[in-house]
């Protein structure tokens, strides 16, 4: 099963201060080379589904819309608001899609986002299964984000709140998300 009528929103805050935990052991230059370069593998993953790139950067904004995204400025702070307000705008296009699909863009390995599919809340959370690497929600239904330390149980305790049916994507290629030295360490094997 894969999602058909759905929307990507990829947020993305900036290139310049992508990555900063990887200070240790890439410059900035090759911080901002590794983020564009998974930011990327995450818009083409989309596959035919409509991308909306969720930033405040310009920069980021016309590196989008170079790959074809739309970009969206939400103009607020924090992820989770910026989400919301991206979902708000996406919601009110004139032929909006019944879903979205909310993916982090620093998934090096991602190669199909549509299968993050599912009736209710569908989630493909980290290796660890603390974060929300993907997540994939019908509109309109009030769904409250919230990214940060232990997302992916946030998520599923959200979902059942609101009485939907919860959708665990295990998949290797959305696994790996890049934060730290060893999730480069594991890019390493698992990429190669």
């Amino acid at each position: 099963m894969v999602a058909t009528d759905a929307a990507v929103l990829i947020p993305l805050r900036s290139f310049d201060d992508a990555k900063t935990r990887l200070a240790g052991v890439l410059s900035p230059a090759d911080r901002r080379r590794l983020a564009m370069a998974m930011a990327e593998r995450v818009v083409r993953a989309a596959q035919d589904l409509p991308v909306h790139v969720v930033s405040d950067d310009a920069d980021v904004l016309r590196w989008a819309e170079r790959l074809g995204a739309n970009g969206l400025a939400p103009a607020v702070n924090g992820l989770n608001e910026s989400i919301d307000a991206a979902i708000a705008l996406v919601a009110t296009e004139d032929d909006p899609p019944s879903r979205v699909i909310v993916a982090h863009a620093d998934l090096p390995l991602a190669d199909d986002l549509r299968v993050v599919d599912g009736p209710g809340l569908a989630i493909a959370p980290d290796h660890a299964r603390d974060g929300s690497n993907v997540l994939s929600i019908p509109l309109g239904l009030g769904f409250e984000f919230h990214y940060g330390p232990g997302s992916f149980a946030a998520h599923c305790a959200e979902a059942e709140r609101l009485g939907l049916e919860i959708t665990v994507v295990d998949d290797p290629s959305l696994a790996l998300d890049v934060d730290d030295p060893g999730d480069l360490a594991r890019l390493q094997v698992e990429g190669s």
